[in-house]
C-alpha cells in the first residue's frame, strides 16, 4: 500500500470506531487487560480492521498489534524473526481516551529487515497526521518537521517522562522530570514541535515507541538506550529509552539517567 493509502486507512478506521465512542464509552465498553491496564471496545475494532486491511495488503508480513499481542504474548517471538512487519497501536494513550482527554492516537509503522521505515501517528480529536518515512523525512499534515535543540544551560531543560514515580526527580545537573503527556502517539510529536527538550521512558514496547522513533529521527531528533546502542524497535523490549532532538541532548541526558541510577 502507498503511504498515503494507510494513512487514509488509520483516519477511516478511526473515524468509523474510535471517535463516535470518545467521551460516550458505556460501561461494558472499558474492561482492563492487567490491574489498572484498560482496554476498550474501541481499541479492539480499531486492532482488528487495521490488522485485516495489512495482511490483505500483505500476507506475507507479520502485525503485531497491542492487543493481540496480550492475549498471545508468542507474536512477539514472531515479529522478532520476521524481516517484514508491521506494529499497530489502535489508540495510544487508552487511559486518556477513557477519561476524555483529546491526547491519544492511533499509531502504525513498518519495519523491514530491522529496521523502522515507515510510521503513522493520528490524532483523531486534534486532526493532526504526522507521517515519517526513512530518508525522505517528517511530516506533519504534509509541512516537514525538524527539531529544535535546547539553548542554554542543561539545567534549565524540559525533561518529561511518562512513569509517574519518576515525575518530580532529577538527574544530575539537570531539572525535575515533569509528567509527559502520557501516550507516546502525542510524547513524540510534541517533542519535535519543541514542547519538551528530551524524553525519558523506561518501557519500551515497539508498537509505544516504533512510530516515533523514525518520526524523531527524520526530524533530525536523535534516541538510544542509556549505554548509547541504537534504538531498533526490536524484541525483546529492552528497559530504558532517550528521546531528545539532537545528539549531543542525548548524550547528555542518556550519561545523567546511567549516573543516576534509575535505568543502567
Amino acid at each position: 500500500m502507498e503511504t498515503d493509502a494507510i494513512t487514509s486507512l488509520v483516519q477511516e478506521v478511526a473515524a468509523e470506531v474510535i471517535t463516535p465512542r470518545f467521551r460516550s464509552l458505556a460501561s461494558d465498553e472499558v474492561w482492563e487487560k492487567g490491574p489498572g491496564d484498560l482496554v476498550t471496545q474501541a481499541d479492539a475494532e480499531a486492532e482488528r480492521m487495521l490488522t485485516d486491511a495489512l495482511r490483505a495488503a500483505y500476507p506475507d508480513a507479520l502485525v503485531l498489534g497491542e492487543e493481540a499481542f496480550a492475549s498471545d504474548p508468542r507474536l512477539a517471538d514472531a515479529y522478532a524473526a520476521a524481516d517484514h512487519a508491521f506494529t499497530i497501536d489502535p489508540v495510544d494513550g487508552t487511559k486518556n481516551f477513557v477519561n476524555g482527554s483529546p491526547d491519544h492516537a492511533v499509531m502504525v509503522a513498518e519495519r523491514r529487515s530491522g529496521a523502522v521505515v515507515r510510521s503513522w501517528i493520528w490524532h483523531p480529536q486534534h486532526e493532526r497526521m504526522y507521517v515519517a518515512e526513512r530518508g525522505a523525512g517528517a511530516w506533519a499534515d504534509g509541512v516537514r518537521l525538524t527539531t529544535t535543540a535546547p539553548a542554554g544551560d542543561p539545567a534549565t531543560w524540559r525533561g518529561r517522562t511518562s512513569r509517574r514515580r519518576w515525575v518530580g526527580r532529577t538527574l544530575p545537573g539537570l531539572p525535575p522530570f515533569e509528567l509527559s503527556w502520557v501516550s507516546c502517539g502525542a510524547d513524540y510529536p510534541m517533542l519535535v514541535q519543541g514542547a519538551a527538550d528530551y524524553l525519558v521512558y523506561r518501557d519500551t514496547k515497539p508498537w509505544d515507541h516504533a512510530p516515533g522513533s523514525l518520526l524523531v529521527t527524520e526530524a533530525g531528533g536523535a534516541l538510544g538506550r542509556p549505554d548509547g546502542s541504537a534504538y531498533t524497535a526490536g524484541w525483546p523490549a529492552r528497559s530504558g529509552l532517550v528521546v531528545a532532538p539532537d545528539r549531543a541532548t542525548y548524550d547528555v541526558v542518556r550519561q545523567a539517567l546511567v549516573a543516576s541510577g534509575l535505568v543502567g
